[in-house]
């Protein structure tokens, strides 16, 4: 069995990237799942900011609070998969407040 050029070409760069079809797969799912949890957190940070913007009752900002904190959990959790263990430019870049923070990982029955 005599291989290609190409074929030896193809073989070099999976050995030196270190990555084979399956791990590059991975990785692109990894990132397009941080992106889809991105986009949850700036909607989320953003109705908040527009119902302070124009406030309602107490009742209605809580349940904007308890959405975002799950939203910004769930983004949290994809950093965390992707070997981001640092949330901190998270919070400053999406302007996460410490109220939605003290509500990461609570479960409301």
């Amino acid at each position: 069995m005599s291989l290609s050029i190409a074929d030896l070409a193809e073989l070099r760069q999976r050995l030196t990237s270190g990555f084979g079809p399956i791990e590059s797969e991975v990785l692109a799912e990894k990132a397009s799942s941080l992106g889809y949890h991105g986009r949850q957190v700036e909607k989320a940070m953003a109705a908040l900011a527009a119902f302070d913007a124009a406030p309602g009752s107490a009742e209605e900002r809580l349940i904007l609070i308890k959405a975002a904190a799950q939203d910004v959990w769930k983004f949290f959790v994809q950093r965390e998969a992707c070997g981001m263990r640092d949330q901190r430019d998270a919070i400053r870049h999406y302007g996460i407040p410490p109220e939605v923070l003290a509500r990461l990982g609570a479960i409301e029955k």
